[in-house]
């Protein structure tokens, strides 16, 4: 059987990790989450979930350098406690690409709908149309050599990001800055920069996306933890940067209305710029959101081929022989996403749809966090750095900060479904591990 083609470099791997990323979409999406949980203090709390995403980043470095495997935390996992939890921590980390790729499918059309609405072009299903024709496009992006998507989504997402920081400069220059969202809300305290966490590491979600790629990288002990650990700094740095932008945009007496706003980079880019400067602000947040789709589909779709390679399903592990990608994983990932949005974003707006599907793909990637910082710990002990063992343990019992607070108190309807969604996911998976043992394929 064919494998995986070696055909991507440093900067390729960077680019699907930033894209997976998405930091446009991030800020666009997150921000009024975050600031309604952490109110002013929006920026700290992407700082305080920054530190500990670079724990989690800093231990897949250490996995990375060791072991190349388009599973990622499969084998990183599953190096240290066997095949059957490292399956396990795969089929968890295979739902939170599925659930990002489907929400960022749904917000390419949302923002693409609303800048073409600013050209008064509307309709009451164009999200939708727009959404589908991006999930199709990616389809055929994602099946094509690895290296083209790479570049592409590099370039998508780098105009995007300048965009922002070209908004965020205008911002600053022209309002009072201020230290007060460096430290904690008095209406909200720690325990709402806690509950804001739980969206910082949405945020922060998809960092780890080239390690997927392990496979398809030249040198991947050097490049995959380059473009893991440059991803996460880059990140930290632009979502402080443009979150406090926000809030001192709209005011630190009025972020109770940055965390109602639906467009907050609408607004600001209306009241900063022009309306026609908040249009084009729209369609960058769609080309972030469509680099993201591009980077989930081939991240999914690598978890889906080292699962089936595994035993799963042999079939899955299809390579294109031209083309040297996994092209049945692709198919499937991409019908999954298509059915997602037909049978279940039709019947609700993107935003909604978006939100809410996203939140189980959180909760399930915060486990992952804890399996991949837990794992490393033990690596650690084994290797007797005492150090490192208690950083790794430290950031896996941070994670269960935003964990706890994103289950309670319960949230409403549906909200409190979600856990329940992601503990059936695992248990499923738990039982394929148990019924069909895993076996790695190098």
């Amino acid at each position: 059987m064919a494998g995986l083609r070696r055909s991507l470099g440093t900067i390729g791997a960077f680019g699907f990790s930033l894209s997976t990323l998405a930091p446009t979409l991030a800020m666009a999406f997150t921000t009024t989450l975050t600031a309604k949980s952490a109110g002013r203090a929006a920026p700290l709390t992407y700082l305080v979930a920054g530190a500990i995403i670079a724990v989690v980043g800093r231990s897949f470095v250490e996995f990375g350098r060791r072991t190349a495997h388009a599973g990622s935390v499969y084998a990183y996992v599953g190096s240290i406690f066997g095949a059957r939890s490292g399956f396990v921590a795969g089929w968890a980390l295979l739902l939170t690409y599925v659930t990002l790729l489907t929400s960022a499918t749904a917000l390419v059309g949302n923002f693409a709908a609303a800048g073409l609405g600013h050209a008064g072009i509307e309709g009451s299903n164009l999200w939708l149309i727009i959404g589908v024709s991006a999930a199709l496009v990616a389809i055929w992006l994602a099946w094509q050599d690895v290296r083209l998507s790479g570049r592409l989504t590099l370039v998508l997402e780098g105009t995007s990001v300048l965009a922002i920081l070209l908004l965020a400069m205008i911002v600053l220059m022209r309002v009072p800055l201020s230290l007060l969202p460096f430290r904690p809300d008095r209406d909200h305290g720690w325990t709402g920069i806690g509950y804001g966490i739980v969206f910082a590491v949405l945020s922060y979600a998809g960092f780890e996306g080239a390690a997927t790629l392990g496979e398809e990288t030249r040198n991947p002990g050097r490049s995959i933890p380059m473009a893991v650990m440059g991803t996460v700094i880059a990140a930290v740095l632009f979502y402080v940067l443009v979150s406090y932008a926000q809030v001192v945009g709209y005011g630190l007496d009025q972020v109770q209305v940055l965390g109602q706003a639906v467009a907050p980079l609408d607004d600001l880019s209306t009241r900063f710029v022009s309306g026609t400067f908040a249009g084009l602000m729209d369609f960058a947040a769609a080309i972030s959101a469509f680099a993201c789709v591009i980077g989930s589909l081939s991240a999914a779709s690598r978890i889906l081929y080292a699962l089936g390679r595994s035993g799963l399903a042999p079939s899955l592990a299809e390579v294109d022989a031209k083309h040297g990608t996994p092209v049945r994983s692709i198919m499937v990932i991409g019908v999954v996403n298509l059915l997602c949005l037909l049978l279940w974003g039709a019947r609700s707006d993107a935003m909604g749809y978006s939100g809410n599907i996203v939140t189980v793909g959180t909760l399930s990637l915060i486990l992952v966090y804890v399996s991949v910082t837990v794992a490393q710990a033990a690596h650690a002990i084994r290797c007797r750095r005492l150090v490192w063992w208690i950083t790794c343990s430290l950031g896996a019992v941070l994670l269960f900060w935003p964990l706890w607070n994103s289950v309670y108190p319960a949230p409403l309807w549906p909200g409190y479904l979600w856990p329940y969604v992601v503990a059936a996911w695992l248990v499923l998976g738990a039982l394929i591990a148990v019924f069909r043992p895993p076996r790695d394929v190098m």
